[in-house]
């Protein structure tokens, strides 16, 4: 009995290893899910390798990889852990790695022990491998009213960087909006914050009935993900409790040369556009990022479900990736969250 067990530990230890084979038509394949588990992936391409991370809670890690298909395989390195007693010392979540002015930022939110403490905090690396070199911590970023924060994501639009995230609107926890800001550099904002979105559509409010913790409705509005095409630009967001099959994502939608500090200058769209798939069994799809191929062509959306129902927002969650095309209106069709186990071919090199 052992031995059997030890085989099917091997067997199953072989097949996380290699995720991806080849096909009969000589097609390199890879299926979903990347790890066994993995909240709030993302991934940024640089100098021929895919640096991925996600949260691990207490420290920030990152995987380093020629295609984000061999991600079990990925070289992986705990780049720095929080010093204690801080207020960012525990629930380290989202960290983002991206590239500014030659230097390596990692931004991520983190807190004392106490949720009400979250915050967006940020570390530099000046050398031109993440992996390697010293990442020194820069501090908190935050606007000047300094509220409850989570999930930020930064992007570049005609000159101008922004961060967007999940925030407060006051000093208790009541709902979760989008908001975006200016920054004068990679650690610091400028001015005040803007709202772009709330939960405005039911579909944005499941919480969970058989739940008394819970509330019948909640309004989260969280994981914002800058997205550009053409002279379109996008936020795509996740939308009710991610503890809730109902998770799913979200769409703002504006114009490259509009005010983005402006609200009305954005559009939501009335339904998800990017939901669970009992048929397939994906659950709660959500904070999601996006990649390009290695060859620059593909478009990839990088993503966390659950493969069974009820799961929740806890280790269940696994990071998964799927190409993904563009409507004729220049919006974004993700289709449907593919099932694990399906041989996708891998992004093309």
């Amino acid at each position: 009995m052992k031995t059997n067990y030890r085989k099917l530990v091997l067997s199953l230890i072989l097949l996380l290893a290699y995720s991806f084979t080849y096909s009969q038509s000589g097609t390199k394949t890879f299926t979903n899910p990347l790890l066994p588990s993995g909240a709030d992936p993302y991934s940024i391409h640089k100098n021929g390798y895919y640096y991925y991370t996600h949260t691990v809670q207490n420290k920030l890690v990152l995987w380093k990889t020629k295609n984000l298909a061999d991600l079990a395989t990925a070289e992986s390195k705990t780049i720095w852990t929080p010093p204690q007693g801080t207020m960012y010392s525990k629930e380290l979540w989202a960290p983002e790695l991206h590239y500014i002015n030659k230097k390596w930022y990692m931004y991520f939110a983190a807190d004392d022990g106490k949720n009400d403490n979250h915050r967006m905090y940020v570390i530099e690396n000046a050398s031109a491998d993440p992996m390697q070199g010293e990442w020194t911590f820069k501090g908190k970023v935050a606007t000047p009213d300094d509220k409850w924060a989570i999930d930020g994501d930064i992007f570049e639009n005609k000159g101008q960087y922004y961060m967007i995230w999940s925030g407060w609107e006051g000093d208790k926890n009541g709902q979760q909006n989008i908001y975006i800001a200016k920054m004068d550099n990679p650690w610091t904002m400028s001015g005040k914050r803007t709202k772009i979105s709330g939960s405005d559509f039911e579909w944005e409010k499941h919480g969970d009935l058989n739940d008394p913790n819970n509330p019948p409705h909640v309004n989260v509005n969280e994981g914002p993900q800058f997205l550009k095409h053409k002279d379109k630009i996008f936020i795509i967001y996740s939308a009710s409790g991610c503890w809730t099959d109902y998770y799913a994502l979200g769409m703002l939608q504006t114009s490259a040369t509009a005010d983005l500090m402006d609200a009305n200058s954005w559009k939501k769209s009335p339904e998800p556009i990017f939901k669970q798939s009992p048929e397939n069994k994906v659950y709660a799809p959500g904070h999601n990022s996006f990649f390009k191929s290695p060859d620059g062509k593909e478009d990839w959306i990088l993503y966390h479900a659950n493969s069974e129902p009820g799961q929740g927002c806890g280790r269940f969650r696994s990071p998964r990736a799927q190409k993904f095309t563009w409507n004729a209106d220049g919006t974004p069709n993700f289709g449907i969250p593919v099932k694990a186990g399906e041989k996708l071919a891998v992004p093309a090199e």
